[in-house]
């Protein structure tokens, strides 16, 4: 007999491409994504490489680079100066940085410093920036014009919710092993898997069609190790505070049960998984030049064993999971009286719990990546 609480995984549709409206805007993203950045950074030498072995100099037109899942800038800008520097090595030739995120994304420290003062953020009179709102899922740049591309963390929020309800935990990829509070059935874990990978190999079919032939693309997301998952601790402390104000009254049980934040941590294998198998149109499209996973120190995480500030440590915790978990929570409660102010406590009473407890919440960054190419 079916399980009525699944529905079919599938390709997202143009009227399903999000599950969130984006990260927390307003300059709070670009204050609080320092380990997303660690992360990105510790395979910029993969661009250079990439660079390297392609023929820019051959190629007529300028030389475009997009990123898929901009937010609100700060790290693109970064991925982008330092992919322009790789890319004059080998070339003069004018450049277009495009920058992408969902049309719902705040763009607006984006826009306001792409040409700050009439001139290019990135000092080269050569370079020509562009914002493209629009599903990472879909095709939005045209076919075969582009000759760099990347994606850093944000595939792994999911075009679409698999399931209704998930009554058991507020992420599909289940509770830590130290904390153990709350559980996913199995089948609710296998219709997340299978939409996860949909969702790749849409992407990846999107990115084919746009990347030239010897094109690059570079993908990076949070995941899990044989050791580690970026989940653990900051999801089991969002579940905790957020069933306090159910065991309250604050919030319904069949609230708790619809929501649930909608991303999924995968491994390695999971995220090349579509290039791997036979007679995809991944893998018949990209040749895979390298992939792995890695884990990254946490700012706030040394901060605490060097100077032992529990206070400050708790609100760059919660600041660090707040500025991608908060929209999705607030469109779940949103329908309760007071929904700002309770999602405000949510958060206020999770580093409340994280200050007179660490030890449950520990957190370690484990990423996947891989590059490719067009063939």
């Amino acid at each position: 007999m079916e399980d009525p609480r699944i529905t079919e995984a599938a390709p997202a549709s143009p009227a399903a491409h999000a599950t969130t409206t984006g990260m927390v805007g307003g300059g709070f993203y670009n204050q609080n994504s320092a380990p997303q950045m660690a992360a990105i950074a510790a395979i910029l030498p993969w661009i250079d490489q990439g660079v390297a072995t392609m023929d820019l100099a051959a190629s007529s037109g300028p030389v475009r680079l997009a990123d898929f899942g901009c937010s609100e800038g700060r790290n693109s800008i970064e991925v982008m100066r330092h992919t322009l520097k790789a890319v004059r090595r080998h070339t003069a030739a004018d450049v277009q940085t495009i920058h992408s995120d969902l049309p719902t994304n705040d763009f607006s420290a984006l826009t306001q410093t792409l040409r700050r003062d009439g001139s290019s953020i990135y000092g080269d009179p050569k370079v020509f920036s562009s914002v493209v709102p629009g599903s990472m899922y879909d095709q939005l740049c045209p076919a075969g014009s582009l000759d760099m591309a990347f994606s850093f963390n944000a595939i792994g929020f999911l075009s679409r919710r698999p399931v209704d309800v998930l009554p058991g935990y507020i992420l599909p990829n289940g509770p830590s092993a130290i904390r153990g509070h709350g559980a996913v059935h199995d089948e609710d874990r296998a219709a997340f898997a299978q939409q996860a990978e949909a969702d790749v190999s849409a992407f990846l079919e999107a990115r084919a069609t746009e990347l030239k032939p010897g094109g690059k693309l570079v993908l990076e997301v949070f995941g899990g190790g044989q050791n580690a998952r970026t989940c653990d601790g900051i999801y089991d402390l969002l579940n905790d505070a957020v069933r306090f104000f159910v065991e309250a009254g604050e919030i319904p049980e069949e609230v708790y049960a619809r929501y649930y934040q909608p991303v999924y941590f995968r491994t390695l294998d999971e995220l090349v998984a579509p290039l791997q198998r036979e007679a995809t149109a991944a893998s018949q499209a990209f040749s895979l030049d390298r992939a792995d996973t890695y884990e990254i120190p946490v700012s706030f995480e040394e901060d605490l064993r060097a100077n032992g500030d529990i206070a400050a440590y708790s609100k760059a915790y919660v600041r660090f999971f707040r500025a991608f978990t908060e929209s999705p929570l607030k469109t779940a409660l949103a329908d309760l009286p007071g929904a700002n102010d309770l999602t405000t406590r949510i958060f206020a009473k999770a580093e409340e719990l994280l200050t007179g407890s660490p030890e449950l919440y520990p957190f370690r960054y484990v990423a996947v990546a891989a590059m490719m190419t067009r063939r």
